[in-house]
């Protein structure tokens, strides 16, 4: 996700080009996955904090680059929008002590960033959707002005025939259009990531997906958005409507880009890669002519990265 050397792929043999690339990464893990040369046999977890920086009014402030570059550390990264930012935790063992670990490397980064935020007059705030974020603060002149991110909104708006509309029942009702993908950065999230052995995948992905509504039931923190008392866990409704692509004339009959997943895993990871290269169209590609085949004939290790 970090790797901003991308390509727009806005022609049809661009688009057949990456395709054919994905697919053989997809081949390339396979035969990796069947010759055991993914590391098994250890746990690891790692985490994503992504954070709201405000004004002195509590007003989302844009000035995450700005505070990243004051940081100066690969550990804080930008995301789509100048008012957040994202803190990145090094992977540690799944052991004793590590979510306590986890949680004091949280406390001792966020206060980096607050540190960083106040040369700019702001602060940093841990919410899922900032309370005091007002409609004229997702407009275009807010998205971070680096060439992934800007790829990523056109691609988007021509996807989903330019507008990007947002409708949220609930308590109140949220009816808003936007012209760029901007609207999604109302969101902020804490994720976790764990490490897992290829042969036991399966077996655990469907456990979180089994454990995913419970702990959102339990976990509920976004209640309002632009001033509506909307879901209790609006981000879901924001984050799924903000990056559907499908026109007005596909309705339901296309599956939305964001999900919960349609099955079980029965087998290998492999199944969820299949699914999304056949049903979604990619939005970006890169430029790196690694031919994973070769690489694994040579011995060596692809990084498969159009993956």
């Amino acid at each position: 996700m970090g790797t901003h050397d991308i390509d727009e792929l806005a022609s049809a043999e661009a688009q057949r080009a990456f395709v054919r690339r994905v697919l053989e990464d997809v081949q390339a893990l396979e035969l990796m996955i069947a010759a055991g040369v993914i590391e098994s046999g250890v746990r690891r977890i790692g985490a994503e904090q992504e954070v709201f920086l405000i004004d002195r009014t509590g007003a989302p402030a844009p000035v995450a680059m700005e505070v990243i570059d004051r940081l100066k550390s690969p550990l804080f990264s930008t995301e789509l929008a100048l008012f957040n930012l994202e803190i990145n935790f090094p992977p540690v063992l799944l052991e004793d002590g590590c979510l306590s670990r986890m949680a004091a490397t949280l406390h001792t980064h966020l206060a980096r960033v607050r540190a960083a935020a106040q040369a700019f007059g702001a602060d940093a705030v841990l919410a899922g959707i900032l309370p005091t974020l007002r409609a004229s603060d997702l407009v275009p002149k807010n998205l971070t002005p680096l060439p992934r991110y800007h790829e990523i909104d056109r691609s988007l708006s021509r996807l989903g025939h330019g507008t990007f509309q947002i409708h949220i029942r609930a308590v109140d009702d949220l009816r808003l259009t936007r012209e760029s993908l901007i609207v999604e950065s109302g969101n902020c999230s804490f994720q976790i990531h764990l490490q897992v052995g290829v042969d036991e995948f399966p077996k655990i992905y469907n456990a979180a997906q089994a454990f995913a509504a419970p702990v959102l039931a339990a976990a509920t923190n976004s209640p309002l958005l632009l001033g509506k008392r909307l879901w209790h866990e609006t981000r879901m409704a924001l984050f799924q409507q903000a990056t559907d692509t499908r026109g007005p004339e596909t309705g339901r009959t296309i599956v939305p880009r964001v999900t919960f997943g349609r099955a079980w895993v029965e087998r290998s990871v492999l199944e969820i890669y299949r699914e999304d290269i056949a049903r979604f169209r990619p939005i970006l590609g890169g430029d790196d002519d690694e031919r994973p085949m070769a690489v694994l004939e040579r011995g060596g290790i692809p990084t498969l990265g159009a993956l």
